[in-house]
């Protein structure tokens, strides 16, 4: 929970946790699993997943809202920072003492990157607008040079049909006159157009950047990864080459955002992927996944090679003493958890994404700031 939350009873009334499949507070010893049997949390596992059901009952009952997948899912992304854009907007709404009722959660969940969709569509209107006025402009000229033409061929044969000898100089004169005006309304034209092409080439730029980037790290988005995963696949199979995917996330990200805010948040993201990115090149490419997510491919380099190139960058990153320089509190400790697998480890190259997702969370499980291998268990 947020600090704000942090006076809030902790234990869900019984019949939620009913829902659950648990006992209420009164009878926690007799909670029983499918066949009947009597079952009590020992394992840190088996406890922190009971106290992380407590919690999402708990918010549910805080906020007075409905029991529903819906519900249930946006109270599990805010207590473990699975959606940090849902995650601040509810600490924004409970610091201004404002309800999170269930439309405003819906209003608040369905309008992802609002913001940069909002810039994206203002940039294609901007795109379309410039392309209507650049064919107004190639229009333009291609008619201008049909009417030079034709002028010319005009002049050309009233030239011809005179008599020998009858061409005076005024004629002449004439002919070259038009000709050079003509001449300097063509050049006019077609440097607007030569301009209208430039600022038209500049935005679609800018609109390829928009769409492929995030706007934070400045790293590839998942858009972009999507793409460039393919294209690595199909070359290195073509090559014969080794091929790798990983995913990274930083460890206790939601804590950095609690105690020190989601500014400062935002520039632990970045630090942490400029640590990355340096591993970056023709052969390994960073992106941003989503949140505190990163996904790394790297091809040309052995599972061990790999890994012992994400590994070096985790403890760089770990050695790091970081400082929040807006209050000149220390970060502590910033570190990140890996999964790492063989795309070509099983027939389906997206099965080790999956693997990769899964070798991440037993990194997780087994105590964060390390890079766990994906083995067979976890491609099949």
């Amino acid at each position: 929970m947020s600090d704000q939350d942090s006076s809030l009873p902790r234990r869900p009334a019984k019949g939620l946790l009913d829902w659950f499949g648990f006992a209420g507070p009164s009878d926690v010893n007799h909670d029983v699993d499918a066949s009947g049997t009597p079952f009590v949390p020992t394992t840190p596992h088996q406890i922190a997943r009971q106290q992380l059901l407590d919690d999402i009952a708990n918010f549910l009952q805080v906020h007075d809202l409905e029991v529903s997948g819906f519900t249930l899912s946006v109270a599990h992304d805010y207590l473990v920072g699975g959606n940090r854009r849902v995650t601040r907007a509810i600490d924004e709404q409970i610091q201004a003492s404002e309800p999170v009722t269930l439309p405003w959660l819906r209003k608040a969940a369905a309008d992802p990157g609002h913001n940069q969709n909002e810039a994206m569509h203002r940039l294609m209107k901007r795109l379309e607008t410039d392309i209507e006025d650049f064919g107004k402009v190639t229009s333009e000229a291609s008619s201008a040079t049909n009417h030079y033409n034709e002028a010319l061929a005009a002049h050309v044969h009233d030239l011809d049909q005179a008599p020998d000898g009858q061409i005076g100089v005024d004629e002449l004169l004439d002919l070259a006159r038009a000709m050079l005006d003509r001449t300097r309304s063509l050049e006019e034209d077609m440097a607007r157009s030569a301009e209208q092409t430039r600022v038209l080439r500049n935005n679609l730029e800018q609109a390829r950047r928009n769409a492929d980037h995030d706007h934070l790290t400045g790293l590839p988005n998942r858009r972009a990864f999507e793409a460039r995963f393919d294209a690595e696949y199909a070359s290195a199979k073509a090559r014969g080459e080794h091929l790798c995917v990983a995913f990274c996330d930083i460890d206790f990200f939601k804590r950095i955002n609690d105690t020190h805010g989601h500014d400062a948040g935002d520039r632990v993201l970045k630090v942490v992927a400029e640590t990355l990115a340096r591993m970056s090149d023709d052969r390994c490419h960073v992106a941003r996944h989503g949140g505190e997510e990163f996904v790394v491919l790297l091809r040309g380099r052995s599972l061990h090679e790999a890994w012992e190139m994400l590994d070096d960058t985790r403890h760089r990153m770990a050695e790091r003493k970081l400082v929040n320089r807006a209050t000149e509190t220390p970060f502590g400790q910033v570190t990140f958890s890996a999964g790492i697998a063989d795309v070509f480890g099983s027939e389906d190259p997206r099965e080790s994404l999956r693997a990769a997702d899964k070798a991440l969370y037993k990194a997780k499980e087994s105590g964060r700031n390390k890079v766990v291998v994906a083995d067979k268990t976890m491609l099949g």
